[in-house]
C-alpha cells in the first residue's frame, strides 16, 4: 500500500498504484513553475503569526506588505526553522522545480538574486541546475535541483548585456512578457494583441545566443507566434491551460499550443483553479489532467509537461490580502486570483504523486508518463544548455 498522503481517489487497483508509485519514484519528475515546496497548508500556524507579527509595520506600503511573508519564509526555511521546507519537497517526489528570479527593477534584481542563492547556500542536498546533467545527477545523488527562471523583464530595460549577468549567474530561462505590454512585446491581458517589437526580436535572439530558453507562459497571442517565428531553439510556456477547455486570457489557443510544439517546445499545463475550471472552488487534479491530454490530443505526447504555479510558497493571510489588493494592479480580472483556493489532490506538493497516477488511471504507458512527468522538460534543457 502506499505510504503517500493526500491521495485523490481514481479507483486504481492494487497494482495500478504499486505501478504508480514504482513509476514516481523512478522517474525524473520536474515542476517548472514551482512555488513550493511549502504551500499555506504545509506551513506551522505558529510561523505563520510569527510573520504576520513581523510584517505589520509595513501594512502602509502594500506592495513590500504583500512580498514580504514570501521572503520570511525563504529566510525562515534557510535557517532551518521550518522544517517541512524539506521534507515537503522530498515528500513530493518532485527531482527540480524552478526557483524565481524577480526583475521587476534593478533593485529587485538584486535582492532576488541574494534571496535565491541563499536557498542553495543554506541547503547542501539543493543544487542550482545550470546543464541537463546537473539534474540527472541530482536524481542519481538524492538530491534536488533548483532551476532559475524569471517571469518578468522591466527591469532590464534595454541592457541586453544584463542577460549575460544573469546567465553566468545560473538564469536558464525566461518568459518575454508578463500579463501586460513591455519592451519585448503584448502580454495576455492586452487588448491590443500586439506582438514583438524589434527590440523583442534582439532579445530574443540573445537568450538564443546564451542558451536562456524562451518562455511565453504569460504572452498574448500574437506575442507568442512571434517568439516561435524568431526563436532559432525550442519555445516553452512554462505554465499556461487549453484555452479551447476553458477560455481564459492565460491559456492558450490551438494556434499557439502548434507553434510551441513546431519549434521542439514544451506546454506546462498548471494547477491553478481560477485558470482551467470554471468554479475555483470545484477545480479538481482530473480537470487539470483535462488540459494534458488535450495537448497530448493535439499536438502528441512529446510536448506537454507541468508547470503548477500553485499553491504558494505563503501563508492564507498574506493570500488575502495580495487578491484583495494586489492582483488587480498586476491584470488580473476581479475575483480572478490568485487566493486560497487549490484544486482538489494537489493541496500540499507531498500531493504531486497525483499526476502519476492520475495518468496511471487514464491509462497511459511507463515511457509516456515518464515524458509528461518531466523527460519532455529535461529533453529541451539538453538541447539548448547542453
Amino acid at each position: 500500500m502506499s505510504t503517500y498522503e493526500g491521495l485523490y481517489d481514481f479507483g486504481l487497483t492494487e497494482l495500478e498504484e504499486e505501478r504508480a508509485v514504482r513509476l514516481h519514484e523512478q522517474n525524473i519528475n520536474i515542476d517548472l513553475l514551482f512555488q513550493g515546496p511549502l504551500s499555506p497548508n504545509a506551513i506551522p500556524e505558529s510561523v505563520s503569526e510569527k510573520i504576520k507579527v513581523l510584517c505589520e509595520p509595513y501594512k502602509d506600503e502594500p506592495m513590500i506588505y504583500s512580498s514580504m511573508p514570501a521572503k520570511m519564509i525563504t529566510k525562515l526555511s534557510a535557517s532551518g526553522e521550518i522544517a517541512e521546507y524539506k521534507s515537503e519537497w522530498y515528500k513530493s517526489g518532485i527531482t527540480a522545480g524552478n526557483r524565481e528570479l524577480h526583475l521587476e527593477s534593478l533593485e529587485s534584481m538584486i535582492t532576488s538574486m541574494a534571496e535565491v542563492q541563499l536557498q542553495f547556500d543554506s541547503a547542501d542536498w539543493l543544487v542550482k541546475a545550470l546543464t541537463a546533467e546537473d539534474i540527472r545527477a541530482a536524481k542519481r545523488n538524492g538530491h534536488k535541483a533548483g532551476i532559475i527562471t524569471a517571469q518578468e523583464t522591466d527591469g532590464l530595460g534595454t541592457n541586453l548585456d544584463l542577460l549575460d549577468v544573469l546567465h553566468n549567474f545560473g538564469l536558464r530561462i525566461l518568459q518575454l512578457t508578463y500579463n501586460n505590454q513591455n519592451q519585448i512585446g503584448a502580454g495576455c491581458a492586452e487588448q491590443s494583441n500586439a506582438g514583438i517589437t524589434n527590440y523583442g526580436r534582439r532579445f530574443i535572439e540573445r537568450l538564443n545566443k546564451l542558451g536562456i530558453i524562451v518562455d511565453t507562459g504569460h504572452c498574448g497571442k500574437q506575442t507568442t507566434l512571434d517568439a516561435c517565428q524568431y526563436s532559432k531553439t525550442p519555445v516553452i510556456a512554462s505554465h499556461t491551460g487549453v484555452e479551447a477547455i476553458y477560455p481564459h486570457m492565460r491559456c492558450k489557443s490551438d494556434e499557439e499550443i502548434i507553434a510551441i510544439a513546431k519549434t521542439g517546445g514544451v506546454i506546462g499545463i498548471f494547477a491553478m483553479p481560477w485558470f482551467v475550471h470554471e468554479d475555483p472552488n470545484h477545480t479538481t487534479i482530473d480537470h487539470v489532467l483535462d488540459h494534458i491530454e488535450y495537448v497530448i490530443r493535439l499536438v502528441g505526447v512529446d510536448h506537454v509537461g507541468i508547470g503548477t504555479d500553485w499553491p504558494m510558497s505563503d501563508v492564507l493571510w498574506s493570500l488575502v490580502y495580495f487578491k484583495e489588493h494586489i492582483a488587480p494592479k498586476l491584470g488580473f480580472a476581479k475575483g480572478d486570483g490568485p487566493s486560497t483556493e487549490t484544486v482538489a489532490g494537489l493541496e500540499k506538493y507531498s500531493y504531486f504523486i497525483n499526476f502519476t497516477r492520475g495518468l496511471v488511471a487514464r491509462g497511459y504507458t511507463d515511457e509516456d508518463i515518464a515524458k509528461i512527468m518531466g523527460g519532455n522538460w529535461l529533453r529541451v534543457f539538453e538541447e539548448i544548455w547542453g
